[in-house]
């Protein structure tokens, strides 16, 4: 038995001294001082481009919507009617309300026409006079509903999602478009906390965009003032320099602040 084995053996190791040598034919070696890649390494700093501002619009009353003015990604300004709302039944509560407001004048005017004569007194003048400062209130009321009536763009932007289709009819608070700013984008990271006595407004790093595959130079704009002592890190807030406004976003790539690892 082991003469048999010992012939074996000898067999055997040619053959794994060749196994170990086959190399395929298309496999190639490291180059050497190649980069890696960053955003597979665990530790990389991950980074999120988030618009500033970003803000979802809601109806502000109940209503039937009359006319709209947005499509995905279209661009508006700051002021831009975006819908209109049927505005029939607070436009004539608006009528009734300074039809209200001319009566209460009048009676005011005339109330103290006749304390002039001594025909009425002071608390009948105090009262038109309350009656009067009461409808301009119910006036003011009215008029604001009917401002109601149209959803104007609160800053200039792109239209992201739209809610509803012309004609429906919405509830009070319901959504209607999301709208993102046509700023450049918020850079939002968590840097690890042991490295915040490194950092502070006005540090530059490196951004490497995962979507555009550039890198951009940036800087930090904001530091928190809480550690989370969960994950051991604090929030950071940056801007990158982006002349070509290539980054939009949603983007994700990697921060390097050129830390020793």
């Amino acid at each position: 038995m082991s003469g048999y084995l010992s012939r074996a053996g000898k067999g055997f190791v040619p053959m794994v001294l060749m196994a170990c040598a086959w190399v395929p034919a298309n496999a190639q070696a490291p180059m050497p001082g190649a980069v890696p890649d960053l955003a597979s390494d665990p530790n990389a700093v991950r980074v999120l481009l988030a618009a500033d501002p970003e803000s979802t619009l809601a109806a502000p009353m109940a209503g039937r919507l009359e006319s709209m003015a947005t499509q995905l990604g279209r661009h508006v300004e700051k002021g831009d009617v975006l819908f209109r709302l049927d505005c029939g039944e607070p436009e004539a509560r608006l009528r009734m309300a300074s039809a209200e407001v001319a009566g209460a004048r009048e009676n005011l005017r005339a109330k103290v026409g006749l304390r002039k004569l001594d025909a009425a007194g002071d608390t009948e003048v105090a009262l038109a006079r309350a009656a009067a400062d009461r409808a301009n209130a119910a006036q003011a009321l009215a008029q604001t509903q009917v401002g109601y009536c149209t959803v104007a763009a609160p800053f200039a932007g792109y239209v992201a999602k739209v809610y509803v289709r012309p004609f429906e009819s919405v509830n009070a608070g319901a959504p209607l478009v999301d709208l993102v700013s046509d700023a450049p984008p918020r850079l939002r990271l968590n840097l690890p906390s042991r490295q915040l006595g490194k950092v502070k407004v006005g540090t530059p790093f490196q951004l490497d965009v995962i979507e555009t595959g550039k890198q951009y130079q940036a800087q930090v704009t904001a530091v928190n003032a809480r550690v989370d002592a969960v994950a051991q890190s604090i929030e950071l807030e940056g801007r990158a320099e982006d002349p070509g406004r290539d980054l939009l976003p949603g983007m994700s790539g990697i921060a390097d602040f050129g830390f020793a690892r």
